[in-house]
C-alpha cells in the first residue's frame, strides 16, 4: 500500500486549511498515493472557540473533502468537530473514500490532562472504526487514545492491519518521548502499522504558547514490529510511504500477541482481601 502522511499547521480559518488539505491531497494523488492522513483538528487549530466551527458529516466542509476524494481518487482521513447530541461537539475524524459516503470516528478517550480539560466541551464517541480501504482494513483513533492500548488491540482484532492516528500533540517537557515510546509501544500491541500524524509545531510564538495541545511535528510510520519506518521534524512537511502489508500477518503469526493474550479478571474493589 502507498499511504501519504500530511504533516500540516492548521489555523484557526476552515476554509484555509481546506486550501492546504487539497493541495497536499493532489500532490499524493500525483505520486500513487491510496491514501493520505492528516492530523487531528485539521479543520480548525485548538486553542480557538470550536462550538460554531463544527458542521456535520454531511455539511459544507466534509463535502469540499468529499469532493476531493472523488476527483484525485484517493482515500483522505482528516480531523474536524461535529455537533454532538447533548449540545457539546465531537472531536471526528472524517474518513473520505472515493464513490462512498463518508463516515466519522468520533474520538472516545477525552484529553482531560495536563491541565487540559478537552471534556469540558467535547463529548466523547463510544465505538471503534475500521474501514476498509482499497482492500486494507484501516482502524483509527486520535491523539490521546494513544495512551489506551485495549482500542488499539480491540481495532486489530476487528481486522485492523494499519491504524491511523491524527494527532495534535501538547508540547512540555518529556512530551516528543512519551509520544514516541506510545507509537512504538501501540504498534508492538496491535502487531499493525502506526500511521500516527501530528500537527506541525505553530509558527505563530503566541499560539505556541497556549494551554490547548497546538502540535508538536514527529509524525512516525511504525511496522507493525515497533520499527520506525518514517520520521518527521517538528515542521510542516508531507511523505508517501510504501508499506508492506505481509508484515502485518508476519508479526501476528511471529509476535503473537493478539493469539496469546488472556481475559484478567478486574478487581473487585469492594471484596475482601488478604
Amino acid at each position: 500500500m502507498r499511504l501519504a502522511m500530511a504533516q500540516i499547521s492548521s489555523s484557526e480559518h476552515p476554509v484555509k486549511n481546506l486550501e492546504v488539505i487539497r493541495d497536499r491531497t493532489r500532490d499524493a494523488a500525483a505520486n500513487g498515493a491510496e491514501l493520505i492522513v492528516f492530523p487531528e483538528a485539521a479543520m480548525c487549530r485548538f486553542g480557538v472557540p470550536l462550538t460554531s466551527v463544527a458542521q456535520p458529516l454531511d455539511g459544507p466542509w466534509a463535502n469540499s473533502v468529499v469532493q476531493l476524494a472523488d476527483d484525485q481518487q484517493i482515500t483522505v482521513i482528516a480531523g474536524m468537530f461535529t455537533p454532538a447530541a447533548d449540545g457539546r461537539i465531537h472531536n471526528t475524524i472524517l474518513v473520505a473514500r472515493p464513490g462512498r459516503d463518508p463516515v466519522g470516528y468520533h474520538k472516545i478517550h477525552l484529553f482531560d490532562a495536563f491541565n487540559f480539560a478537552e471534556s469540558r466541551t467535547i463529548a466523547p464517541g463510544s465505538e471503534p472504526l475500521v474501514v476498509d480501504v482499497a482492500g486494507t482494513s484501516i482502524g483509527i483513533a486520535t491523539c490521546y487514545d494513544i495512551r489506551f492500548p485495549n482500542l488499539f488491540t480491540e481495532l486489530a482484532r476487528r481486522g485492523a492491519q494499519v491504524i491511523a492516528v491524527p494527532t495534535s500533540w501538547g508540547s512540555g517537557p518529556g512530551k516528543q518521548a512519551q509520544w514516541e515510546t506510545l507509537t512504538a509501544a501501540r504498534a508492538l500491541d496491535s502487531t499493525s502499522f502506526i500511521a500516527a500524524v501530528g500537527q506541525a509545531s505553530p509558527a505563530d510564538p503566541e499560539v505556541a504558547k497556549s494551554s490547548a495541545p497546538t502540535g508538536i511535528g514527529h509524525s512516525r510510520l511504525l511496522d507493525p514490529f515497533g520499527s520506525v519506518v518514517a520520521e518527521y521534524d517538528s515542521t510542516v512537511q508531507a511523505g508517501v510511504h510504501d508499506i508492506d502489508l505481509a508484515l502485518t500477518d508476519k508479526a501476528r503469526t511471529a509476535l503473537a500477541v493478539l493469539a496469546n493474550a488472556r481475559e484478567i479478571p478486574r478487581l473487585d474493589r469492594t471484596a475482601p482481601h488478604d
